[in-house]
């Protein structure tokens, strides 16, 4: 299969978390699809496949992986409407996290095939360019072992606190969900719930690291270029 190095990027603004997580699922089907159907063309007649980085903020929302416990998000449903917060069990990896206005999500829907077929590795990736994009704002930000995403005061870990979380899926080496960065994000809606499932390290953000708000655009822009230098993508294409 002839690798393809390019990538469809879209920037979706404030979307609601099932309406991002739906156009999400398209892509994927999309890219399974035709990876399926290659399985019975030859090599000269198979249709490559796409790869998309979807950017976005989502309205106020605690969405729980598939190894999460319940009782991790602290909140009732009189609780859950009183702060304006949706909430969803979805079909990623990790724990519980929430998501909210100024906010970095990024969704990658890559065919890992187009790079190397390696989650570990794909992971690593992620957090790299997160590390990178801290750096460019003057923020050294690292990984604690055993312990995914990125956090401040990796190193000494006297008060280690998560900047960035992360939760992927992939099927047929197809990836889908990403990675949340707090920018300038509402860091008392953490207060509901055992972020990630740790409940003994703080999060915290950009705005929070630095004492003032964010250009977000700069911050996404800043993500984005990194995401294409680690990755080796050839084209973002718009």
């Amino acid at each position: 299969m002839t690798q393809n190095k390019n990538v469809i990027f879209q920037y979706l603004g404030l979307i609601d978390y099932q309406t991002a997580w739906d156009y999400q699922e398209k892509l994927h089907a999309e890219i399974v699809a035709i990876k399926l159907n290659n399985k019975h063309l030859s090599l000269e007649n198979q249709e490559i496949t796409p790869n998309y980085l979807l950017f976005c903020e989502h309205p106020h929302v605690y969405t729980l992986g598939k190894s999460g416990k319940p009782e991790h998000l602290l909140l009732d449903e009189n609780g859950l409407e009183k702060y304006q917060a949706k909430y969803y069990k979805i079909n990623r990896g990790g724990d519980i996290t929430y998501h909210g206005k100024g906010q970095l999500v990024g969704y990658p829907i890559f065919d890992l095939e187009n790079f190397f077929t390696d989650i570990h590795k794909y992971m690593r990736f992620l957090e790299e360019a997160v590390i990178r994009t801290c750096a460019d704002f003057g923020i050294d930000a690292g990984r604690i072992q055993g312990l995914t995403g990125v956090w401040i005061d990796h190193l000494e870990q006297k008060n280690p606190r998560k900047i960035c979380a992360m939760g992927v899926k992939a099927s047929r080496w197809v990836t889908m969900h990403g990675f949340a960065l707090n920018v300038n994000t509402d860091l008392n809606y953490f207060k509901h719930i055992v972020p990630c499932g740790i409940d003994d390290k703080a999060v915290t953000s950009i705005e929070q690291e630095l004492g003032k708000p964010q250009d977000f655009q700069a911050v996404s822009d800043s993500m984005a270029k990194h995401l294409k230098d680690i990755f080796g993508i050839e084209a973002m294409n718009i």
